[in-house]
């Protein structure tokens, strides 16, 4: 047999663990686009379902560990993990809806969800009217014969509505349409859709699931017969989860609970005291969410004085962000960001304006948290 040269050597020098015969208390890190077999008879295997893994767009450990993960957190009988939110709510729903079908939504949703059912969406064929979901009979009104789907997100964007969940159950079930909830900002640790009788829950795992601000991620949780279809739109689709991400956003579910407790206490301290502020005209922060707490966002509109340069100016270490769910708190501003695709007509109509903050509340102390947002408020005026 011809010795190998060190040109070739090197590229074949690594030594291929069997990690089956480690027990390494996480799981490894899948780190290849794909899986090699020994013959063909095992590559056959593949297709046949002996072997799980072929090519990590297609399937890789960690990525279906991260779906499975945060299925069984939400109580659904499967999950799959997706290369952003945006890639996991577009891809439930293609599950459901086609060229000629139609949505009903909340009207007041992030707003990169909006901007994906008001334009893009067209280009499927796909028509979208966005109705006051709080308001059933207006729901019930806007229901077309080719009507499919009813969304919306558990906990809105950014004024934190808590949607009635039960009441799009039962009008779902009255005629025989698709549920699909985001609940990003919940997350399993206050609310569980699936349980309640939604089809299908969406994750932007880059918020509370990866909860350190490093990874882009989204998770379809539901109906097994829905999760495969999801499955099969995702990898055509080219939506798919890298590996690394994939086990980032898996880690970040070890300490979700410890999180969203410490976060939650925090949200209320801060706006129940911002409540009494004289400068703050309005807080958004829910209530009765769940008895494990209301949530880590509190939104809030400062007085029209306010010079709102200063303020954001003044913030010190609360960074300005787009996103939301770090452990450091910081805050965005809904106009400039998460809702800068919408008309200004349209932000009026939800009451987004210039005096709008929505602050992420994180894990620090609770008085610094507070002592730094109305130091930045009184330097506004």
């Amino acid at each position: 047999m011809r010795e190998k040269s060190f040109e070739t050597s090197v590229v074949h020098s690594e030594h291929k663990l069997d990690v089956n015969s480690f027990k390494s208390k996480r799981t490894p890190i899948y780190q290849t686009s794909v899986f090699s077999f020994s013959d063909l008879d095992e590559l056959e295997g593949y297709y046949s379902g002996e072997n799980a893994y072929l090519y990590s767009r297609m399937g890789n450990p960690n990525t279906d560990g991260l779906g499975h993960t945060i299925a069984q957190l939400e109580g659904a009988p499967a999950g799959v993990a997706a290369s952003s939110g945006m890639a996991a709510i577009l891809a439930g729903i293609l599950v459901v809806a086609k060229h000629g079908d139609h949505i009903i939504a909340s009207e007041d949703l992030y707003g990169g969800t909006f901007h994906l059912l008001e334009k893009e969406l067209k280009d499927f064929g796909i028509e979208v009217t966005f109705v006051a979901m709080e308001d059933i009979e207006s729901v019930e009104q806007a229901i077309q014969p080719r009507t499919k789907l009813l969304y919306s997100e558990s906990i809105t964007n950014p004024f934190l509505r808590v949607e009635n969940i039960g009441n799009m159950i039962e009008l779902a079930d009255k005629y025989e349409l698709t549920t699909m909830i985001d609940n990003t900002f919940a997350t399993p640790y206050l609310l569980t859709p699936f349980t309640e009788g939604v089809d299908l829950v969406v994750h932007s795992a880059t918020k509370y699931i990866g909860g350190h601000s490093d990874v882009t991620a989204g998770v379809l949780v539901g109906r097994e017969s829905l999760i495969q279809t999801a499955r099969s739109k995702i990898v055509s689709l080219g939506m798919n989860l890298s590996p690394f991400e994939a086990w980032l956003a898996e880690r970040g579910t070890k300490t979700l609970a410890l999180r969203m407790k410490k976060q939650s206490v925090n949200a209320e301290y801060v706006a129940e005291r911002l409540r009494n502020h004289a400068d703050v005209e309005q807080v958004y922060y829910p209530a009765f969410v769940s008895e494990k707490g209301n949530g880590a966002i509190v939104s809030i509109k400062l007085k029209d004085r306010s010079d709102m340069h200063k303020f954001f100016a003044a913030l010190d270490w609360i960074k300005i962000v787009p996103s939301l769910a770090g452990v450091e708190t910081s805050v965005s501003y809904p106009v400039a960001t998460s809702h800068r695709a919408l008309s200004e007509d349209q932000r009026k109509k939800l009451g987004i304006d210039d005096t709008l903050v929505r602050i992420s509340i994180g894990i620090e102390d609770e008085k610094d948290i507070l002592y730094q947002l109305e130091a930045a408020i009184d330097h506004s005026l």
